[in-house]
């Protein structure tokens, strides 16, 4: 007598699968044609100021691997959803949390550098303050 174990299928309907895989690949394009490309961007920028501006690649690098948990998270998610608008719900919030990884490196140099201005401002009036002969 030969008995059979039936399997559930981890996808539980097309809905999932198709709003997975477009949040998939809407990730990979924001990863791929504006993460990496302001990351380089940032990165070279910081490398020709001559240490004025910082990049805070420890913490850049922290929010990258917590964000691309929370991404594969909420792709996981929508894939094993039943209902439509869950499973699109989902996949727009891993879109929407990939943005804010992107978005987040040029915050991050952007409040660096402000906290520079306050270093490098003295220095500068300083400075022209001796070339134009002021007190």
């Amino acid at each position: 007598m030969r008995t059979t174990i039936a399997r559930r299928s981890p996808v539980r309907s097309r809905h999932g699968a198709t709003a997975a895989a477009t949040g998939a690949v809407v990730v990979v394009l924001v990863a791929l044609g504006l993460f990496l490309p302001l990351v380089g961007l940032l990165v070279g920028v910081t490398a020709s100021t001559a240490g004025l501006v910082s990049f805070p690649g420890l913490s850049v690098t922290a929010v990258t691997l917590v964000g691309a948990v929370v991404v594969l998270a909420l792709l996981l998610v929508a894939l094993t959803r039943r209902r439509a608008a869950a499973a699109w719900t989902a996949a727009g919030c891993a879109v929407l949390a990939a943005l804010g990884v992107t978005v987040f490196p040029v915050i991050a140099v952007a409040a660096g550098s402000a906290e520079r201005v306050g270093d490098v401002a003295p220095l500068l009036i300083d400075i022209w303050q001796r070339i134009t002969g002021g007190s």
